[in-house]
């Protein structure tokens, strides 16, 4: 065999990859919490017990007074987790980062600083162009939490919250068949000898499982519709047991709808929710029967839905009870709090450890999916899309 006339070994001829020269330097953060002004909105990104975690890694929290009483959380339990209160809302919007439930108003957006992180709640369907030319001017860099990633590439707080709202539309459904004014009275509850309450769920994805499951908890009997196979056999490989499921085809639909006491509406669409269940089909249910469409927010998937309020929740046609409120989690906030908290408090914390928000996002995909704004420029394609405004690649400005 000839000798290599080269100086180099085969192992350092083989070619490796350039490393860039990026380090993780711990860095401390100065979050601030503003009290929610958005009509009926009680709930807070970060519990005391959450404070308590973050604090004692030497960071700091500004939180408004009150912020936390519609969660019952007292300004006491915060100042005792180490949080600084003020009622100063100014202060509060001049810190580096904001964290908030509801995006914030253009008044409030006019109190935040140049160069800021806001994190929040988007619900871009309900957005409107000036917000996003108000965080461009102001050079916001923004992070929407429902578009947040974990390691599995699901979104955890949009999840959450669908758990949340899936199990609290049996229980809206449980009391308003007994409390509503032309409720039929019936209870929810396998009761010997007497008929289990039948439920119609349309949608099969995590509120309709959640539905599912609280629904046959309390002793119903259960239908779940929905045009994915996939997801029918999800859901019923994770509830364990058989149940009766279809897809959606009218006369199958129509035929549970006319027997069922409540029907849950769980389905969206990409722009607005698909309208599965007619007006016919509604005048052919039950008086006294309940109806809840949790999809209510992106358009409602009952044709005879209106949006009401926590105040107003039901109206009432064809006999048939409406249930329609869009933000059904802020319902039940503190539950809604402890949830959001744990989801945000390992997010700033990862933040933290990276050395910013900007070494986070390079080294964390989930959280750079989450990124819409940064430092004034859009960089979410689908809101692009649905506003006609200039968007640029994140990954040219985050290598």
């Amino acid at each position: 065999m000839a000798k290599s006339l080269t100086p180099f070994t085969a192992s350092q001829l083989i070619p490796k990859e350039e490393t860039l020269e990026i380090q993780k330097t711990k860095g401390d953060l100065y979050i601030g919490i503003p009290k929610e002004i958005y009509f009926q909105e009680k709930r807070i990104c970060l519990t005391p017990d959450a404070v308590s975690a973050i604090v004692a890694q030497g960071h700091k929290i500004l939180i408004e007074n009150g912020a936390g009483e519609g969660a019952s959380y007292s300004d006491k339990a915060y100042a005792d987790a180490g949080a600084i209160l003020t009622r100063d809302t100014k202060k509060i919007f001049s810190c580096p980062i904001i964290l908030k439930v509801e995006p914030p108003t253009l008044d409030e957006i006019k109190m935040i600083q140049q160069k800021s992180v806001l994190i929040s709640a988007l619900q871009l369907k309900t957005r409107e162009k000036s917000y996003f030319e108000a965080l461009s001017k102001k050079k916001v860099t923004a992070l929407a939490f429902e578009f947040l990633q974990d390691e599995n590439g699901a979104f955890p707080a949009v999840r959450s919250l669908s758990e949340l709202a899936g199990t609290a539309s049996v229980l809206i459904a449980a009391e308003l068949m007994v409390n509503a004014k032309e409720g039929n009275g019936l209870m929810f509850g396998n009761i010997s000898g007497v008929p289990p309450i039948e439920v119609v769920i349309i949608g099969a994805g995590t509120v309709g499982e959640f539905a599912a499951r609280s629904a046959l908890g309390l002793g119903a009997s259960i239908k779940v519709f929905d045009n994915s196979i996939t997801k029918l056999r999800c859901l019923q490989a994770n509830i364990g047991h058989p149940i009766y499921t279809s897809t959606i085809q009218p006369k199958n639909l129509l035929k549970a709808l006319k027997r069922c006491d409540v029907a849950i509406g769980a389905i969206r669409g990409k722009n607005r929710s698909p309208v599965i269940v007619s007006k016919t089909m509604v005048e052919n249910m039950k008086k006294g029967a309940v109806v809840i469409d949790v999809s209510i927010d992106m358009g409602g998937c009952f044709e005879t839905s209106e949006m009401t309020s926590h105040d107003n929740p039901i109206v009432i046609k064809n006999g048939v009870i409406h249930y329609g409120v869009p933000n059904i989690p802020a319902r039940y906030p503190k539950t809604a709090s402890i949830s959001i908290s744990n989801i945000f408090t390992s997010y700033l914390i990862d933040i933290a450890e990276a050395g910013g928000l900007e070494n986070a996002i390079r080294f964390d995909n989930g959280l750079k999916n989450g990124l819409y704004f940064y430092r004034g420029i859009l960089t979410n394609k689908s809101i692009s899309d649905w506003f006609d405004m200039p968007y640029s690649d994140i990954n040219l400005f985050i290598l």
